[in-house]
């Protein structure tokens, strides 16, 4: 499922128009985001949880010319599934 597709389940069963329907994904996906971009946690209880992982920089190797590279620190988000979805999804 796609975020298009998204707007239209929204709007199908909820009976919002389009716009809202629209607006209403918008607003979570950004509310999403701006939580992860400040390093919040996101719990859907029996879903999922979002969190941010940094990692440290450290010295790497260019594997074509061997030469020794800084590679700087990072955050990367990361996806746990929760035991109810697992289960479904297992079936």
């Amino acid at each position: 499922m796609n975020k298009l597709e998204l707007i239209h389940v929204v709007k199908d069963r909820t009976g919002l128009s389009k716009q809202g329907a629209i607006d209403l994904v918008k607003l979570f996906f950004d509310s999403f985001t701006e939580a992860m971009v400040n390093g919040e946690r996101i719990e859907i209880r029996g879903f999922c949880s979002f969190f941010v992982k940094e990692y440290a920089g450290y010295t790497g190797r260019n594997p074509k010319t061997g030469k020794q590279v800084q590679v700087p620190a990072k955050r990367l988000p990361f996806f746990k599934p929760g035991k109810e979805l697992k289960d479904r999804v297992d079936y």
